[in-house]
């Protein structure tokens, strides 16, 4: 499936902890820059349309993505340098989802991949979350950040 690239989406963690939840984006090209740092990219909003693109600069940092259920990870283009590596352990058999190509290099780094409850979970568990619940429930509204895609419109 191929789709235009919208401009890219940066975000810069240094020595920190950041996080990127709910419809935060429309984006589907993201440059990471982690250095000593952790970052959650929340992918599973249904505003981010057609495949997307991650490429990394990561230096001793940890990135976890909240992705779909049916998400294909391609990890192909991902130079590593020291340990480090994609877990993925609730990766399906078979999908035939949006596909997620991770590109860029890694020094001693690790991209883990959460899907389904697990990813609900992980946003769920979060400052965000919270400040999120209860503007929601001023506003009337289902709060957006546990699980973006089924969050009624």
């Amino acid at each position: 499936m191929k789709t235009e690239l919208t401009a890219a989406t940066r975000i810069h963690v240094d020595h920190e902890a950041a996080k990127r939840l709910g419809n935060w984006t429309d984006a589907n090209t993201f440059e990471v820059t982690a250095r000593y740092g952790s970052l959650v990219i929340d992918l599973r909003s249904p505003q981010i349309t057609g495949d997307i693109a991650v490429h990394a600069n990561l230096d001793h940092a940890m990135v976890k993505l909240l992705v779909p259920d049916d998400a294909v990870i391609d990890q192909a283009d991902l130079e590593w340098t020291g340990r480090g590596r994609v877990k993925d352990f609730a990766r399906p058999r078979e999908v035939a989802g949006r596909v997620i190509r991770l590109t860029g290099t890694s020094t001693r780094s690790e991209f883990r991949i959460h899907r389904a409850g697990i990813a609900v979970l992980s946003a769920m568990f979060s400052r965000e979350f919270f400040e999120d619940a209860r503007r929601a429930n001023r506003e009337g509204r289902t709060p957006t950040v546990a699980d973006p895609a089924s969050t009624p419109a």
